[in-house]
């Protein structure tokens, strides 16, 4: 049975893919903070955090979102910044260090079975993660299974691909040339809940109440289009994957279709300024 079709396989892939992606997140930490800054601050301000309570970070990544939020729940709170994979957390910890906070502790969790006791946490934050699960109903449950009874629940996902080109061309390229299949639409992936709808659908399926969903614009700083290629590479593990298997000619190939692609996002002094949009969702349990 190939990853495609079996979901503990589909898993196992996706946690040796993160795991092998950290090295890459933890160098682009910085640019993604920068990049993410205006769906953070949406989630947090949503999340209506205050002192003392004991907010949950699922698939935190660099862990920026819950870093941001550390200071609204101090000094008696606790942030629970968790990642699927261990290799994630090693650099959330050292940029807690570097950042210097202070109530924070560290656990590898799963968003489709959270490890924790029911009703155990006041507030969850869930930038980008839950489109990338097998099971999004079930992460989504099991939010509202260690929320207590009031707790807000902020999360992002992103909107349609056709509103986020930073994210497509470089896939796009690799699929015009022959390179690289057509990803599943059915299949875990950052699109699979930018649906009209289907957000909101899945928190309320779940039995959250007082939802909310609205867009975030965003969009990726001017850089060069070597630029925007090596980020890519650090931060798309399946798209460095392809890249590294293929001959020079067709990496060539690739780049000048990237580039091609990226043509209506060129500025004068060629530099690339491309776009994006998330969905946020506020909701209470």
């Amino acid at each position: 049975m190939s990853a495609g079709s079996d979901p503990d396989a589909q898993r196992a892939e996706s946690a040796e893919r993160w795991g092998r992606s950290a090295a890459g997140w933890g160098r682009r930490a910085d640019s993604v903070r920068e990049f993410g800054m205006p769906v953070s601050e949406w989630m947090i301000e949503h999340a209506e955090l205050r002192p003392g309570q004991r907010l949950l970070e699922l698939a935190a990544g660099p862990g920026d979102t819950g870093f941001q939020a550390a200071e609204l729940i101090a000094p008696s709170g606790t942030l629970v910044c968790s990642d699927a994979t261990e290799q994630m957390l090693e650099i959330a910890k050292l940029r807690a260090r570097e950042q210097g906070i202070e109530n924070v502790e560290f656990l590898q969790l799963q968003l489709e079975w959270i490890d924790l006791e029911t009703a155990s946490v006041d507030t969850i934050l869930c930038r980008w993660g839950i489109m990338l699960v097998v099971d999004p109903a079930a992460a989504v449950q099991e939010a509202r299974r260690v929320l207590r009874p009031g707790g807000k629940l902020a999360v992002a996902v992103w909107d349609e691909s056709r509103f986020n080109p930073w994210a497509t061309i470089p896939g796009r390229a690799l699929v015009e040339l022959g390179l690289a299949e057509r990803p599943d639409p059915d299949a875990p992936g950052m699109f699979a809940l930018a649906a009209p709808g289907q957000l909101a659908e899945l928190l309320e399926s779940a039995g959250f109440v007082e939802v909310l969903v609205e867009t975030v614009e965003i969009g990726r700083p001017e850089v060069s289009l070597d630029a925007y290629l090596a980020e890519t590479l650090d931060l798309s593990g399946v798209f460095a994957a392809v890249m590294a298997s293929l001959s020079e000619q067709d990496r060539g190939a690739v780049t000048d279709k990237i580039a091609s692609l990226a043509e209506p996002y060129t500025q004068s002094d060629g530099s690339v300024r491309l776009p994006g949009r998330s969905l946020v969702a506020a909701a209470s349990a």
